[in-house]
């Protein structure tokens, strides 16, 4: 491994990676010539390099928003250019991504929707509540708005509506008080300015008891949505399930509870047999499962991994096994 490699796999550790490899294993364990996986979030590579070292027939697409990203992840998967690719792609837009690389069915698919370290690592970027930098916070640096435009722009109503539905922050309407109030002397900037600025907000009681920094779930909510987070997470789900072949596997983490109950919920409906009524006695919906599951419950980190990885704390993987086509049919 190149020093290049080496510093880039130092600043990124991938979450849950023996789980994800375990995942897909059966489809290298199958015999076919190539497996064709979709990396629909590939930060900084280092799930796909797991993927492609753990088999010689993987094949994988990744896209991400994050250039800077995408070029770093180039250089650390160099080793394997013959099987991989790269598409500058949101993976929301997952459909149209494997339209362009010409593949009409994927054997699998993988997205980790948490922040990169690369984003939280660099201040410049705006995502970390500890580091200075401009109150950016977009993933795609292209994107058109930034936290700054939301926290300088938006009404306290709708501060508060950000901020508790997802940063889940029972301080809501205090914290968009304050934003409301400070932006009156002149606008938020930085995040060091957004993050001293929540923390005062904030009961001093409760800034004694709590393990993370006060701001922490307000920088959460605007991240989420600067970067339409759940709106992607619908897309991709709405349009996944018929891209998999029969066979094929799905696997999502998420790292927070929003994110996590849609994919628990997407995957419950995806796996239901009969959907006729209770008082119905004969089944006339004909409805069968599409998916097998294979993680009733989500799967977290161990204690060892926390110990290597303490930003896998939150993380929580879901997977489930393609069976049939919508209209029923099976291999």
């Amino acid at each position: 491994m190149s020093d290049t490699e080496k510093s880039i796999a130092d600043r990124h550790i991938p979450v849950l990676c023996n789980d994800v490899v375990h995942v897909f294993a059966p489809l290298f364990a199958s015999g076919s010539s190539e497996v064709r996986l979709l990396d629909g979030t590939l930060g900084l590579g280092g799930h796909s390099e797991a993927l492609l070292s753990a088999s010689p027939s993987c094949r994988i697409l990744g896209l991400d928003r994050d250039t800077e990203a995408l070029a770093l992840a180039r250089e650390r998967l160099s080793p394997f250019a013959d099987r991989f690719s790269t598409q500058h792609a949101c993976f929301g837009t997952c459909a149209e991504a494997l339209d362009r690389m010409g593949w009409d069915r994927i054997d699998g698919a993988l997205i980790d929707i948490g922040v990169s370290s690369l984003q939280l690592d660099e201040g410049e970027r705006g995502f970390s509540v500890r580091s200075d930098g401009p109150l950016d916070m977009r993933m795609d640096a292209h994107a058109p708005r930034t936290a700054a435009d939301i926290v300088n722009t938006a009404d306290a109503a709708t501060l508060r509506e950000i901020i508790a539905t997802y940063g889940e922050d029972p301080m809501a309407a205090r914290i968009a008080r304050a934003i409301c109030s400070a932006r009156e002397r002149g606008p938020i900037t930085t995040t060091a300015g957004l993050a001293a600025l929540v923390e005062q907000a904030y009961p001093q009681v409760w800034r004694a008891k709590s393990r993370h920094h006060p701001a922490t779930r307000t920088f959460q909510a605007l991240r989420m949505v600067v970067n339409d987070e759940l709106g992607e997470l619908e897309r991709f789900l709405k349009s996944i399930l018929a891209r998999l072949a029969i066979g094929g596997r799905l696997c999502v983490i998420t790292f927070h509870s929003l994110e996590d109950r849609l994919v628990k919920k997407t995957m419950k409906e995806w796996s239901q047999g009969c959907l006729c009524p209770p008082h119905v006695d004969v089944c006339r919906c004909h409805h069968v499962p599409e998916v097998r599951l294979l993680t009733k419950k989500p799967v977290t980190a161990t204690a060892g991994e926390l110990a290597r990885n303490p930003r896998a704390s939150s993380a929580k993987l879901r997977a489930c096994e393609k069976l049939c086509d919508w209209q029923g049919e099976r291999p």
